[in-house]
């Protein structure tokens, strides 16, 4: 199958400029959403927005949450304070390839956004998990739902998938990594 649309990605493609755009569009929509439309407490912001501001150079940033609804990512970056809009600092984000990548439209689209497909069940070793590493030794952000999949259940989170410990386990450079709860993105 090969990488998907994977020349999208890159920093370079097009001098940035379509990176630069859909994250300026994106963000603003995340901040809309989240400070506008609703009212969104954050604890430990400074946490995250340092680590994403200034963590060592060439040390990865893990960040795992768990998955209330496809909008999580990127509502959940739109809070008070937070660079949603910066594509440099942007996170590089684990995405189920059967939603955001249906078509070459949305392949282009998220790809731009800093989107890696993942197929869900084809496993640790499947090529895209591949690029996710390549992401984590590039010293970059990424960020992953470990439960593989949207899950609006009242308890506690369901089992965990194994590749996010995978990644960890197997990153030239241990990440830092900042687990993330959040809750009414359902709603």
């Amino acid at each position: 199958m090969g990488r998907k649309m994977e020349w999208a990605g890159r920093a370079n493609h097009m001098g940035g400029i379509p990176r630069k755009l859909v994250f300026m569009a994106v963000g603003a929509f995340a901040k809309a959403v989240a400070t506008l439309l609703n009212t969104t407490s954050v604890h430990n912001a400074d946490t995250l927005i340092r680590l994403v501001q200034s963590r060592p150079p060439g040390v990865p940033l893990l960040t795992v949450s768990n998955h209330m609804s496809t909008l999580d990512d990127p509502v959940m970056w739109g809070f008070k304070g937070f660079p949603s809009s910066d594509a440099k600092l942007a996170r590089w984000v684990l995405a189920a390839e059967d939603i955001c990548f249906k078509n070459a439209l949305l392949s282009y689209f998220f790809r731009i956004g800093k989107c890696i497909p993942i197929t869900r069940g084809a496993g640790i070793y499947q090529e895209h998990m591949n690029e996710a590493l390549d992401r984590l030794s590039d010293g970059a952000w990424l960020h992953t739902f470990p439960e593989g999949k949207v899950s609006q259940e009242d308890g506690p989170i369901r089992r965990l998938k194994w590749g996010t410990a995978s990644l960890i386990v197997r990153a030239p450079v241990t990440p830092i990594v900042l687990p993330i709860v959040h809750h009414g993105f359902e709603e």
